[in-house]
């Protein structure tokens, strides 16, 4: 199953040309990005460049990963919902009855290549994003919380995708799961931002994406209500429950 899955996800013409947007944002516009910063970095005012020499990663790591992962929750839904959407699904239930080893399969590999790609392109955006701006912001793996910084943004784009794939296998249609997953990242868990009091700031920091993307902040505040690997706990205790319910849905309904 594991073999069959592979040959499946890297023949299908979406996961190449989705890997390359991913690669061309999460590299070139970051490159595009702080070479407009840099080149404009003597008409900054000084409290913009203040920030900046605090925050490097902002440049070249949270702003590429923030725009990737909109590709990324593409990619997770059509793993299994371009399945559903040919009714090849069908054909792989015949081919191996034990739903639940299939489902399995489908995670373990996607997982597999979600994180080896998003170490890649994390580490990437960081060697070529410190070149672009040494002159002006040095930032160096050595940093306090950058080398957890860089790893834990290629963590973040594999747990993203298995968000996503949890999604695509609750719903089962391709633009249903995507609309469902971009909505929660774009626009709810940035709404809950609005809620007054702590129970409201609770909520936002608890919400799936809110709490993994503190996986790749340097430095925190110090009223963060998650730590760093807190965050990314969060975020993996909400793939986890979704992803049961995935499997509970697929053992159980009709293909």
């Amino acid at each position: 199953m594991l073999r069959s899955e592979w040959t499946k996800l890297r023949t299908v013409r979406s996961t190449v040309w989705s890997i390359v947007a991913m690669a061309g944002i999460a590299i070139g516009l970051m490159s595009i990005i702080s070479w407009a910063v840099m080149r404009q970095w003597e008409d900054t005012d000084p409290s913009s460049q203040s920030y900046l020499r605090q925050h490097p990663l902002d440049i070249v790591i949270a702003r590429p990963v923030l725009i990737a992962q909109l590709v990324i929750a593409v990619l997770g839904v059509m793993v299994i919902s371009a399945e559903y959407t040919t009714g090849m699904i069908r054909s792989t239930l015949q081919a191996q009855p034990r739903r639940l080893t299939v489902l399995a399969a489908k995670i373990l590999v996607f997982a597999a290549l979600m994180l080896v790609v998003g170490e890649l392109l994390s580490f990437g955006a960081f060697f070529l994003g410190r070149a672009i701006i040494a002159d002006h912001i040095p930032v160096s793996l050595g940093d306090p919380g950058v080398a957890r910084s860089v790893v834990g943004a290629g963590l973040f784009m594999a747990m993203l995708g298995l968000f996503s794939l949890a999604f695509g296998a609750i719903i089962r249609h391709t633009a249903g799961a995507m609309t469902t997953v971009l909505g929660l990242i774009l626009i709810v868990s940035q709404l809950t931002g609005f809620l007054p009091g702590s129970w409201g700031a609770h909520i936002h920091a608890w919400m799936p994406t809110n709490a993994g993307e503190r996986i790749f902040e340097p430095t925190l505040p110090p009223d963060a209500l998650l730590t760093q690997w807190q965050g990314f706990a969060v975020f993996s205790g909400w793939t986890v429950l979704l992803l049961a319910v995935a499997a509970y849905l697929f053992k159980t309904r009709d293909a």
